[in-house]
């Protein structure tokens, strides 16, 4: 999937991670670190350098949270924002170059989003026991 993604990212400068983001952004508009980081299943440690980078090519802003200095928010800058206007045909050419329907899309989503749930539930966090 990721490489069929490239090479429509490439042509908006974003990787599949940056881009994953953006979506964020986008759908939710500012946000803090640990709301985007919730989002997408990502810890701070590896959501900070794509922020970095994204800010670095002027799509984002980062700022301290006026009424808790411990948040940061994640603001789109004017061409963050532009950007979803390059992007908004993304969705639909990923679902037409996978060749499914959109149901089938909606069914695979669902079983992807049970899998992922049960995968990170409490039940198996545990370690498995050494013998």
């Amino acid at each position: 999937m990721t490489a069929t993604y490239r090479p429509k990212l490439e042509a908006l400068g974003l990787t599949y991670p940056q881009y994953l983001v953006m979506l964020v952004l986008w759908e939710r508009g500012p946000v803090s670190v640990g709301e985007v980081c919730e989002a997408l299943a990502l810890d701070s440690g590896t959501l900070s350098p794509l922020l970095k980078r994204l800010a670095a090519a002027g799509l984002v802003v980062r700022t301290r949270s006026a009424a808790d200095e411990r948040r940061v928010e994640v603001h789109l800058t004017e061409s963050g924002a532009a950007l979803r206007a390059q992007a908004c045909g993304i969705p639909a050419e990923m679902a037409d170059a996978v060749g499914l329907s959109h149901e089938e899309l909606r069914t695979l989503r669902a079983l992807l989003r049970r899998l992922s749930g049960a995968l990170t539930s409490p039940k198996n966090t545990h370690t498995p026991k050494e013998n």
